[in-house]
């Protein structure tokens, strides 16, 4: 009896495979890629807590449905017909962010095209003098707030102040935060090892659940994590501590050298990639064809 239902099970299994094809399996992997972004997007917002509400009232659907309560059946379909509505306007925050990741090249397409390839002799002068400002402005309870972009541009945030082309030094940074500066209050914006902003503004973060003892320098950092794959680093100008936010994460209490250890991590690796990815190459041959201009 057991081995006849193991062989009708495993023929059925059998059956189902032999008719699947690859777009289902594309179809598959899209969607649980979608559905997973989505949880992912909501874990550690108040949208999680409405999803949990969205969840349990398509659940006292079911059993209203189940049961034939048919008045409250039908109130609960007319709350569900408007609530395609209310989904966009409570989770329009989250929308955007989700919609600005996806036009941020969230799958590295805005690296592909970039002009100009990350040089790790750029980025290793901007960690070790950023990490020597910082260890500085610490002792010192100096305010500070950097940025260092990586794949999703930040043209719009550089706007919001003031734009620069140059190397980052320890002198230069520290120049910029002091206290009495016109420009120590906005963020220092770092692309490919080079400073191209400051004074900038950052978005506010809106997770509710961030510690009241956060100030606005912080909110700030994590904010803009949480809008781009950037990698933001804080001084606190109460306390002198350092912070980093990746990924809408905050990790406080930096010493510098955990600090260099992590912007090698998160920049390095991402330096070593540019340099050996296919614009270069791209641009080389293209660059050969030129009568009178250098190869890159």
């Amino acid at each position: 009896m057991g081995m006849a239902l193991i062989e009708n099970l495993l023929s059925a299994i059998e059956s189902i495979w032999n008719t699947v094809q690859l777009s289902d399996l594309v179809d598959i992997a899209l969607l649980s890629f979608v559905i997973y972004r989505l949880l992912w997007m909501v874990r550690k917002t108040s949208s999680g807590r409405v999803l949990r509400g969205i969840l349990i009232l398509v659940a006292m659907m079911s059993l209203c449905f189940a049961f034939r309560l048919y008045a409250t059946t039908y109130l609960l379909n007319k709350v569900l017909e408007w609530g395609v509505v209310v989904l966009v306007v409570l989770f329009q925050p989250e929308l955007r962010r989700f919609l600005e990741r996806i036009g941020n090249s969230a799958l590295g397409i805005g690296s592909i095209f970039s002009q100009n390839a990350v040089s790790v002799h750029d980025m290793e002068t901007a960690v070790v003098q950023t990490v020597e400002a910082y260890e500085s402005m610490s002792r010192d309870k100096v305010g500070a707030l950097m940025v260092f972009e990586r794949s999703n541009l930040l043209d719009d945030v550089v706007k919001t102040g003031t734009a620069l082309d140059c190397g980052v030094s320890s002198e230069l940074l520290k120049n910029i935060f002091w206290n009495k500066a016109p420009l120590h209050d906005g963020a220092v914006i770092v692309r490919n090892g080079r400073i191209i902003g400051a004074g900038c503004m950052l978005p506010l973060s809106s997770n509710v659940n961030l510690s009241r003892d956060l100030g606005m320098r912080h909110r700030a950092g994590i904010g803009m994590s949480e809008h781009s794959d950037a990698v933001v680093v804080i001084v606190s100008e109460e306390t002198g501590s350092i912070s980093a936010a990746v990924g809408g994460m905050l990790k406080r209490h930096l010493a510098p050298e955990t600090l260099e250890r992590l912007l090698r991590n998160e920049l390095m690796a991402d330096s070593q990639e540019g340099e050996k990815g296919a614009l270069p190459l791209l641009s080389i041959l293209f660059n050969r064809g030129r009568k009178g201009e250098d190869e890159e």
